[in-house]
């Protein structure tokens, strides 16, 4: 196998350019290249709007085609390091405990079960469909549900988003997560675009089937289960108490994983109180932002924009000041809009939201500044970040009327 970076072609071209192109960087004839992959798109509006494809061609005599092409485009196709999951072993008799059914307790639990290991998992919110009617009932009436909203339940703050997923590391795990996507109903493309992007109404069709796939390989699912205490004794975790549907009660548990998200902040709390080391770390707080797309598509694609060949256009800015401070965008949301998120009363957060098809009349993103812990004290008390965050959206929630509206 060959592989071609860079091939930039105009955003009305397609296979077929694509493959004529290939064969001409090849210096062969198109009906001699055996097979075509595509592996990477983008999108190079700098200065010409182009798409950028990275594609993977079988060719007979691969060394000659080497040389005579002689271009720094070509090399031979390596071989991706794959992520092979751990081989299965034997049940536990105390299984593991994954607290958090976001995408970092999901996937947790999802390895433990392929390997065997029959893990329980514990989510304090209740299962996407009924998450789903919990938050738009929210959404229309200002009824908050401390335990089902935009940052408790099945898929975490994610389930109510863009769906971006992109990053700027590099992890063989990449694929595997992307792949276990796709076969629970995320759409192709995820594979193929430099920035990938599932969309609400997709995230929660896959979730649905990952939840499948879960009790299949034998998880509990315990959802409205909140973790409340942990037993530890002699340096050692012997059992945690959990809040569930049934009232509270005991597990015996030695290994846990904690996957709580940021907004679990009574977690935080019991976790301080039991001796878990904690420090406090810089974050960042800032602003949601709405713009018309049509204008952010006029200034990027130019003449191409709203061409059907391109995605609707995105943007990242930052800035650097000399005294260490930045400010920069964040979860841009192209065709979405800003969405009341909640998790505690008489607090204001909002979130970017938007469908896989991302054709609503605005782009909106984050705009953040970072914050220390120099900022809000976090030199003597690890959680003062959250006394920080809470002042804040509490003055939000009261500049916005106090019905959990954004201020402006």
């Amino acid at each position: 196998m060959l592989r071609i970076d860079s091939i930039k072609l105009p955003p009305e071209a397609g296979m077929a350019e694509l493959a004529a192109e290939a064969a001409r960087l090849l210096r062969m004839r198109e009906k001699d290249i055996l097979s075509l992959r595509l592996l990477r798109r983008s999108v190079d509006a700098r200065e010409e709007v182009r798409l950028v494809y990275t594609v993977e061609v079988a060719v007979k005599e691969e060394s000659a085609i080497l040389r005579r092409a002689r271009s720094r485009k070509i090399s031979r196709a390596a071989q991706a390091p794959a992520y092979t999951p751990p081989s299965p072993l034997p049940a536990p008799a105390v299984p593991p405990v994954v607290v958090g059914a976001g995408p970092a307790g999901l996937f947790a639990a999802l390895v433990l079960a392929q390997a065997g290991l029959r893990p329980i998992l514990l989510e304090r919110g209740r299962p996407v469909e009924r998450r789903k009617a919990d938050v738009e009932r929210f959404w229309a009436t200002g009824e908050l549900d401390l335990t089902s909203n935009v940052q408790f339940g099945e898929g975490g703050a994610g389930a109510f988003s863009d769906g971006k997923l992109n990053t700027g590391t590099r992890d063989p795990r990449h694929r595997f997560i992307l792949e276990t996507l796709l076969s629970c109903g995320a759409p192709e493309d995820i594979l193929i675009d430099a920035k990938p992007h599932v969309g609400t109404d997709y995230l929660h069709t896959v979730l649905v089937n990952l939840r499948r796939r879960l009790l299949e390989l034998g998880t509990d699912i315990r959802f409205e289960s909140r973790l409340a205490d942990l037993d530890i004794r002699d340096g050692a975790l012997r059992g945690i108490t959990a809040e569930g549907p049934e009232g509270v009660y005991t597990l015996p548990c030695s290994h846990l994983l904690l996957c709580p998200g940021h907004s679990a902040r009574d977690t935080f709390a019991m976790l301080h109180k039991r001796g878990v080391p904690m420090e406090a770390k810089p974050f960042a707080v800032g602003v949601r932002i709405e713009h018309r797309q049509a204008d952010c598509d006029a200034a990027q694609y130019r003449q191409y924009a709203g061409h059907p060949g391109l995605p609707v256009s995105t943007y990242k800015l930052s800035c650097h000041l000399p005294g260490g401070r930045a400010a920069y965008s964040f979860c841009v949301c192209p065709g979405g809009e800003v969405v009341a998120a909640a998790s505690e009363a008489e607090r204001v957060v909002t979130n970017g939201m938007s469908e896989f098809a991302r054709d609503k009349e605005n782009i909106n993103g984050g705009l953040l500044v970072n914050v220390t812990p120099e900022d809000y004290g976090g030199a003597e008390d690890p959680l003062a970040g959250i006394a920080f965050q809470r002042k804040l959206e509490s003055a939000a929630y009261a500049l916005g009327g106090g019905d959990y509206r954004a201020p402006a």
